[in-house]
């Protein structure tokens, strides 16, 4: 697995945006997040040792995960990320993005129905995001569709938008004023899946997470592991 981001910096566009973690870790370190810019990583995919192999590793590259691949101030910079990730096919690029609606104005020329090499998550918190973003997205001509719900605000139904979806990410807010994380929605988005067998994983509880009516308080190094220790993970019939 390996991770790239040619670009940093983002703008809150989104009610899941209010905490966080990029504009948290920025304020600390005194850097201003609105400003994007392009990073020294930005030919990572493509530079090369000096025997001509690829620095890169073949597998997995989470892209963009300290911005958004869709944001429209990288847009005269996104069609040469384009063209390595298409050099690269021996790599599958992943992005999440909150932006989805920009999703056709974003892509080059030759996407056809897809890069079979691009996994694109959309990302959604509540009800009203949820049918505004995943209409449009359910319609895109896209390979490989993921859903992340993270940070899960309010219980969802997304059942009508899961035909085509390979995989729904649920998952709390970690933060000192994090949004408390039902245990009951994740229960219930879980079952939307296995109904639509879609793939499934809670990937944190959350810092404030209530169960059964309950609410308890997690340290920030607890929240993945509890999650795993739910066991409700769901793996699609192929």
């Amino acid at each position: 697995m390996a991770m790239w981001n040619p670009w940093r910096g983002c703008k809150k566009c989104s009610d899941g945006c209010l905490n966080c973690y990029i504009h948290k870790g920025d304020a600390k370190r005194g850097i201003d997040t609105s400003e994007i810019v392009k990073t020294k990583d930005f030919y990572k995919p493509t530079d090369k040792l000096k025997n001509g192999n690829y620095k890169m590793k073949s597998g997995t590259v989470y892209m963009c995960f300290s911005t958004d691949f869709l944001i429209e101030e990288a847009d005269e910079w996104r069609n040469e990320c384009w063209s390595m990730i298409k050099e690269r096919r021996d790599c599958t690029f992943l992005f999440l993005t909150k932006r989805i609606e920009r999703f056709a104005d974003c892509i080059p020329d030759d996407w056809g129905d897809g890069y079979e090499n691009v996994v694109v998550c959309c990302t959604v918190e509540n009800q009203k995001n949820a049918d505004k973003k995943l209409s449009v997205f359910k319609d895109l001509p896209i390979k490989h569709k993921c859903i992340t719900a993270q940070p899960l605000l309010e219980k969802m139904n997304i059942e009508p938008y899961l035909d085509g979806i390979e995989l729904v990410v649920v998952g709390g807010e970690s933060d000192k004023f994090a949004r408390p994380l039902d245990y009951a929605w994740v229960l219930d988005i879980r079952e939307q899946c296995i109904r639509k067998n879609v793939s499934f994983e809670f990937r944190q509880c959350g810092t404030h997470f209530i169960k059964d009516g309950k609410e308890y308080k997690l340290q920030t190094k607890d929240i993945c592991k509890q999650a795993k220790k739910a066991g409700i993970d769901y793996k699609r019939n192929r």
